[in-house]
């Protein structure tokens, strides 16, 4: 038998190894194959600790190169990361290009920055100083990056000059563009039209503006300004608003939703331009000399072209399921973050922060007004996805990125966002848009039902469907002024594919149908060549 012993016996290689007497009475043999045994326990014991710190290794090396890859541009941008200072030194910052081509952004050989357009591009391309903005800080990477052949890079040396850095060129449209921008004028607001088939943004224009070439001079200026101008701001993807009866879209995807056969039987008696329920009522339009519009009787293509706030406040209070109402509000992005990777404001419904609405609120969500605030990106998005067949398609501004000598480099293809209506609903809501842009004659009264965008209705070279919004804001009963809607190719037919999609914002602008309407008229008749 062992003994105990009352000193510990000495160790070897951290093992113990049992001394002389310990080994009294057992054969030397023995004590050989004992010491062996233990000494191969060790062996594994540190071999298996070895390999686990070198597995760990492995893949601590493998996850921090995989974040590092994945994640460059976000690495790149770090304010702790200095990189982008040292690239300054040795690359020429490349250009940013409209999609025909057109030099929106570009350097000279100091690395100075110009901005051929000055202020009609400002927002959406942005500015590179002073932290940056737009397309010229979400594509900081790529442009301070060069990606040129070594023999160019080589020649580049021997006449000691920047490497050029590559070039992004973006889905921006030069004539779309400036139709949007000039017909926008003087106004305080913001227009955006995408490709609703794509996601493509072809313009997008927000005023007031600036000249992003002046940019470091006046930054204090605008910075402090307290004028309520607030120049910096992107009003087409950063700015909320009530949005007035263009939430009557939503409204009526959702009565669609849960009741198709609305389409041809809902039926409501605008009778005196007002609706109860309970103590509380709403009333429709009040003129200029303070009369309430009055519908009479209507279905639902009359009561979306007259945007009858009575027959919608009725739908939202009365036949709509709430909990169902809030789950397609949450599938439209309201009060999460868009899909789009420039930065932008999220959405948010009175519906979806008060679980326990009154009906006083809930008439004011049917109508777009209460605490409901969207930006003309988000309604534009809806708009897309109604035109679109239900789908929505991610809205993006940059189309691919190319060496400075033209090679491709990465192409940015569209992405579907998600589903937010099923086929059939969308195309229903795409007749009641098309009623509010035309004057269509009602057989059953034998007179004509004009919308509140039937400016629309002599267009020739195409097809617009739409929807107007005054959206009341502050405690003098000032609006903005809403339009949304998109266009099919006269040729086409109205069941034709949407090519364009279009909304405009006005603040403190007033009846959509006086200032929305005429601005989005303007840009697409010109677009259309009429």
């Amino acid at each position: 038998m062992w003994k105990k012993r009352i000193q510990g016996p000495p160790e070897e290689a951290g093992v113990r190894i049992p001394d002389a007497a310990d080994r009294r009475g057992i054969p030397d043999e023995w004590n050989e194959v004992h010491v062996e045994s233990v000494r191969k326990k060790a062996r594994r014991q540190i071999v298996f600790t070895a390999l686990m710190f070198v597995a760990l290794f492995a893949g601590m090396t493998v996850f921090f190169c995989r974040y590092a890859i994945l994640r460059k541009s976000e690495l790149f941008d770090n304010d702790y990361n200095s990189r982008d200072l040292l690239l300054e030194e040795h690359n020429r910052r490349g250009r940013i290009l409209a999609a025909g081509g057109e030099e929106l952004a570009y350097s000279d050989e100091d690395n100075n920055r110009y901005y051929p357009y000055d202020t009609l591009f400002c927002h959406a391309v942005g500015f590179s100083a002073l932290g940056g903005s737009g397309i010229e800080e979400y594509m900081k990477y790529e442009l301070l990056h060069s990606d040129i052949p070594f023999s160019s890079k080589l020649a580049c040396d021997r006449e000691e000059i920047r490497y050029p850095g590559n070039d992004v060129t973006t889905t921006l449209d030069l004539d779309l563009q400036s139709y949007a921008w000039e017909a926008l004028g003087d106004l305080r607001g913001a227009v955006i039209v995408t490709e609703p088939s794509t996601g493509k943004i072809l313009a997008m224009v927000s005023k007031p503006d600036f000249d992003p070439n002046g940019i470091e001079a006046q930054w204090e200026y605008y910075r402090t300004d307290q004028s309520g101008n607030a120049v910096l701001l992107n009003r087409a993807t950063q700015g909320v608003y009530p949005p007035g009866s263009t939430f009557k879209i939503v409204d009526a995807v959702e009565l669609l939703q849960e009741d198709p056969s609305a389409i041809y039987d809902f039926s409501f008696d605008c009778d005196d331009g007002i609706y109860e329920n309970g103590e509380e009522s709403i009333h429709c339009f009040q003129n200029e000399y303070g009369a309430y519009e009055v519908h009479h009787q209507q279905n639902l293509a009359q009561a979306f072209a007259h945007s009858c706030n009575s027959a919608f406040a009725k739908i939202v209070t009365e036949d709509l399921d709430e909990d169902r109402f809030r789950k397609t509000l949450e599938r439209m992005y309201f009060d999460k973050p868009l899909p789009y990777d420039l930065p932008c404001a999220e959405s948010s419904s009175q519906l979806l922060e008060d679980r326990d609405i009154s009906v006083h609120n809930l008439m004011q969500v049917a109508i777009g007004q209460g605490t409901t605030q969207v930006s003309p990106l988000h309604m534009n998005m809806i708009t897309m996805a109604v035109a679109n067949g239900g789908v929505l398609m991610r809205p993006y501004m940059v189309d691919h990125v190319s060496t400075a000598e033209g090679d491709l480099l990465q192409q940015y293809n569209p992405r579907q966002a998600g589903t937010l209506m099923d086929g059939e609903t969308a195309y229903m809501v795409r007749q009641l848009m098309r009623a509010v842009t035309e004057v269509a004659y009602d057989e059953e009264t034998g007179m004509d039902v004009w919308g509140t965008a039937s400016e629309f209705n002599d267009t020739q070279n195409y097809i617009a469907f739409g929807k107007t919004g005054t959206a009341e804001f502050g405690d003098d009963e000032d609006s903005h002024a809403w339009f949304t809607g998109f266009t099919v190719d006269a040729e086409d037919s109205e069941d034709g594919d949407p090519q364009l999609c279009i909304t405009v914002l006005v603040e403190n602008g007033g009846v959509g149908s006086d200032k929305a309407v005429p601005i989005a008229k303007q840009i697409l008749d010109r677009w259309y060549g009429q």
